[in-house]
């Protein structure tokens, strides 16, 4: 590399400061980012179309004359549907039945059960009724976000889902187009950015207001989605892509370079680690990152990401890098060793979790199954992929017998006026009998 990755050793004195450095990401807005979201989503809320208009021609560089010029019509997704390759097609179509299926087997189901003495309880499961997607279309277009975004929602039974992307200068991408198609998105508009957000959160006057928001973006756009949050839903706020690599140093170090290398090309932010307990594996894979960078077709960022945030790092054996890897909760967790299926017990913090060693993580962002939106910046700890449970929600379910009354309505009773709420227990006391 013409920059060097750092190398770190878990039997160094100072290695948890070194790694706790390493991880750390500030994830939260400057002020300036903020004023220009809050100036954003105020605009929206007073003068909606209006207000969308004008920010989509002023940060996209293409002339709305009205807000029907917003709308992308359904016609067009299957117009590009058609006029796209027939591999891509094909590519389209496989993934989305993976995806469909894995989230099929997600989908949660009501219950019930029945008390000897007649109360009846349980829980009530339904979709939400209409969700936002959000597609980014900046620096990238990002088909496979469609399909993993929209298909857990509409597998759920949401009613509605309205897409939106930025179409900077007024370019469409055929393939997110045909992905939405494919995906059987009910609204698509061709806006993006904080105001994007803001309408979808708000609702103007052609932009529904929906219940929910999901999908990635760039800082305006995370930005944007923390402030509507409590207005509306949303998924996560996302920080940069990772992966850590857990090798044994029997895999072919150029296999594992480039894996490192499939997440630092997303971003200059993006962060890749190998984790081994075998210190001449790691000097082989950093040789093989020095022979295949040069060759690499986003070289820069790749090279920014590694140096920036990048690390190999030596353990004493592959107990201890279940245990560090714990800590660090990666997006992307490749387990590449034999018997991953037990060696993954140890494992209880991570995104998604990659087992064996011809399990590339990019098979996961496109047509494996699981969904490819994951928690990142250690939120794996308490937080997991997005999946149809997402786009459901839960309804308790009480029905109380004549005699349950009886026994219920007794211990809420006591606590009630336990707490100094009398109307809470005389409504408890009025279905007693006695």
């Amino acid at each position: 590399m013409m920059a060097e990755i750092r190398k770190l050793n878990t039997a160094d004195a100072d290695f948890q400061r070194q790694l706790g450095d390493l991880l750390a990401w500030e994830s939260v807005s400057d002020g300036a980012v903020n004023q220009v979201v809050q100036q954003v989503i105020s605009e929206i809320r007073a003068r909606g179309d209006a207000a969308l208009i004008e920010f989509t021609n002023r940060f996209d560089a293409w002339e709305a004359r009205s807000a029907a010029d917003l709308e992308i019509p359904l016609t067009r997704l299957e117009q590009a549907w058609e006029t796209i390759p027939q591999d891509q097609r094909d590519a389209l179509r496989h993934a989305a039945e993976r995806v469909r299926a894995y989230a099929g087997r997600q989908k949660m189901e009501g219950w019930t059960y029945t008390e000897p003495d007649g109360t009846v309880l349980g829980q009530q499961v339904t979709a939400l009724d209409r969700v936002g997607l959000y597609v980014p279309g900046g620096k990238a277009a990002y088909p496979s976000s469609v399909l993993m975004n929209a298909l857990p929602a509409k597998v759920a039974g949401v009613a509605e889902l309205i897409m939106v992307v930025p179409t900077p200068r007024g370019e469409l991408n055929e393939l997110v187009l045909a992905a939405a198609h494919v995906c059987g998105v009910d609204r698509v508009f061709a806006v993006g950015g904080a105001q994007a957000v803001a309408a979808l959160a708000y609702g103007t006057e052609s932009v529904p207001a929906v219940d929910k928001i999901v999908g990635p973006g760039n800082i305006y756009v995370a930005t944007a989605k923390r402030t509507v949050f409590g207005q509306v839903g949303i998924d996560m706020v996302a920080g940069p892509s990772e992966i850590l690599v857990i090798c044994d140093g029997l895999t072919d170090p150029d296999w594992v370079a480039m894996d490192l290398f499939s997440q630092a090309e997303h971003d200059e932010d993006a962060q890749s680690i190998l984790l081994c307990p075998d210190a001449d594996f790691v000097a082989r894979v950093e040789r093989s990152i020095d022979r295949l960078l040069p060759g690499m077709q986003r070289r820069e960022i790749v090279e920014t990401a590694l140096r920036a945030r990048g690390a190999l790092i030596v353990c004493r054996d592959l107990d201890e890098a279940a245990e560090v890897a714990n800590f660090i909760a990666p997006e992307h967790l490749e387990l590449s060793i034999d018997d991953p299926a037990e060696y993954a017990k140890k494992i209880r913090h991570a995104g998604a979790i990659f087992m064996g060693r011809h399990t590339s993580e990019p098979l996961g962002d496109y047509c494996a199954g699981p969904n490819h939106v994951l928690p990142t910046s250690r939120t794996a700890r308490f937080s997991s992929p997005l999946g149809v449970y997402d786009f459901q929600k839960r309804s308790s379910v009480i029905m109380v017998s004549p005699a349950g009354a009886q026994t219920l309505g007794r211990t809420a009773s006591i606590l009630a006026r336990g707490e100094g709420l009398e109307a809470h227990a005389r409504s408890a006391e009025y279905r007693i009998d006695d």
